[in-house]
């Protein structure tokens, strides 16, 4: 790796919500990823000034749209490169226009037909900008090299991170980037930050390498595979990022954890799916308020405590570090899918249906949004709370 640069998080705004950090935070989801980007279209309009976006998968790669360009272009460079991706890589697909009007007044069966063409299609010649099938494929049983070792290369993806980021930018400091994958050598997860490095198109792909259909990603010598292979999202090194600080982080999952109960076997696959990807949002989000529950319990028992023996007792010295005073708002958004999806919903890159995911998206932050005191610091006591405009009970 190239030699730490440590720095500190850009400061926020101080007219923003009364936060030191404000903090995207994208989960994996493949073409469900647009809705991420309509979400932050409805941040961009409404001002919120984000100084740290973190990411894993096509997270990441919205991350790496986000940060790697000025604020004004953000939104025009997120809509091209979806544009770009959900093109067929060899045949052309339909307008998106045409695929619309098709669809107006279509009944939902229809709609599912014609979306599992476009993920057959996915499948069959890859996605424009993206990823394209290997040839020849592996062979079972027969040894390549690792980076050879998958269905599909990426190599058009870097020339198109290329042209859409600016590297230089991202690695400016001007907004915290940080971006997880697995190695595949020790099965650990590595989060790459440009407050520790400097982030370059491998780092974003390594992110979303998903194996088998996507090859490892080599990094001054070692290989990395997707970070969702061992947690979905990056929201835990957010919560727990060192020194504390007031944070407000908006949460952007792709998989929902609620459904409903599979009768058919595509309802079954979709439904695993959905269980498999959304598991770590929860616990993490839970395990997280419990531990600055008692970190804040700590820190209001400390103050009873005379000031000479908190400044001598071992005891004491060691409770001072473990307690903590700050606040912690999430804000939970979680794409609600549509009747007409199912099990390859994350593959399937038509123009329309991308185009309903930004709009979900959008309309889901407006929401949140205008939710009454929702940004607020917290003063409920455990300086900790949640809100998701979707969930009805806990």
């Amino acid at each position: 790796m190239t030699a730490a640069r440590r720095k500190s998080a850009p400061a926020v705004d101080p007219a923003a919500p009364p936060y030191e950090t404000i903090a995207l935070v994208l989960q994996s989801g493949g073409a469900l990823g647009s809705y991420q980007a309509g979400v932050f279209e409805g941040l961009h309009e409404a001002g919120v000034p984000l100084n740290w976006v973190a990411g894993i998968s096509i997270g990441a790669l919205n991350t790496a749209l986000i940060a790697g360009n000025a604020p004004e272009h953000r939104v025009a460079r997120l809509r091209a490169f979806w544009e770009r991706i959900c093109q067929p890589a060899v045949f052309p697909g339909l307008p998106a226009l045409f695929e619309m009007a098709l669809f107006d007044n279509s009944i939902d069966q229809f709609r599912t037909l014609f979306t599992a063409t476009q993920a057959a299609s996915a499948m069959l010649q890859g996605q424009n900008g993206f990823f394209v099938p290997r040839f020849p494929p592996p062979v079972p049983g027969i040894t390549n090299h690792p980076d050879k070792v998958s269905w599909y290369e990426t190599a058009p993806l870097r020339d198109t991170l290329l042209e859409f980021c600016d590297f230089d930018r991202i690695n400016s400091g001007q907004m915290r980037v940080s971006v997880d994958a697995v190695n595949v050598g020790t099965g650990n997860l590595v989060c790459f930050d440009n407050t520790a490095m400097r982030l370059e198109p491998e780092h974003f792909m390594a992110s979303g390498a998903l194996p088998p259909a996507f090859p490892p990603i080599e990094i001054d010598g070692e290989y990395y595979w997707d970070g969702g292979l061992v947690s979905n999202t990056p929201l835990q090194e957010v919560l727990s990022a060192q020194p504390r600080r007031d944070t407000l982080a908006f949460q952007v999952d792709l998989w929902s954890a609620r459904g409903p109960l599979p009768h058919s076997m595509a309802e079954l696959a979709e439904r695993q799916k959905d269980i498999q990807y959304s598991s770590r949002t929860r616990q993490i989000t839970d395990t997280m308020q419990r531990e600055h529950q008692y970190c804040n319990m700590l820190h209001r028992l400390l103050e009873l405590v005379p000031p000479a023996r908190r400044k001598s007792d071992p005891l004491c010295l060691q409770a001072q570090k473990m307690a903590c005073s700050k606040k912690y708002n999430v804000q939970h958004l979680i794409y609600q899918e549509k009747a007409y999806e199912q099990n390859y919903k994350d593959y399937q890159f038509g123009l329309s249906t991308m185009r309903d995911h930004w709009a979900a998206g959008l309309a889901d932050i407006r929401k949140t949004l205008a939710a009454r005191n929702g940004l607020a610091l917290p003063d409920n006591g455990s300086g900790f709370v949640t809100h998701d405009i979707h969930r009805k009970s806990d």
